[in-house]
């Protein structure tokens, strides 16, 4: 199978769950060995979920299937670029590689713009338009001084 038509795959995803209108037009598909085992279409109306993007729901279905949170021998590929927060999803299964076909910008021009987010993410803490207050307890320290410590804590 080649890169292509594993990319097809999300698209033709994206395409069967975005007719009703309740889910946007991404799709995405993990592979691994030339197996596809995670796929994700964007839940996020339907399922009143912010986080629920094609990107992530295929790397959870991809991770329940494969019983790791690490998923550092696999490709996504994607129907559109991902955005930061997909980004930073692929990032932390240890994906080493994403297919994407339509860009940012393309999504941009259907009415889907994530320029702010990105620009907020790239800011520091103090030049960003959230309201964030750093109010260190030092519990909050001795409980990741806790877990660092621990010989059954698994990183990730």
């Amino acid at each position: 199978m080649s890169d292509e038509s594993r990319l097809r795959a999300a698209l033709d995803l994206a395409r069967e769950h975005s007719r009703d209108g309740r889910h946007g037009p991404f799709g995405a598909v993990v592979v691994r060995n030339g197996d596809i085992v995670g796929r994700g279409w964007n839940q996020v109306v339907a399922g009143h979920d912010p986080t629920a993007h094609a990107e992530v729901v295929a790397i959870r279905d991809a991770c329940a299937t494969l019983g790791t949170h690490v998923l550092d021998d696999c490709t996504i590929y994607c129907s559109c670029e991902p955005c930061p927060m997909c980004l930073a999803a692929i990032y932390w299964a240890r994906i080493p590689r994403v297919v994407y076909a339509a860009t940012e910008e393309d999504a941009r021009s259907a009415g889907f713009d994530d320029v702010d987010i990105r620009r907020e993410i790239a800011a520091g803490w103090t030049e960003r338009s959230l309201d964030a207050t750093h109010l260190p307890l030092p519990e909050a320290r001795q409980l990741m001084e806790g877990w660092s410590a621990n010989p059954a804590a698994r990183p990730y």
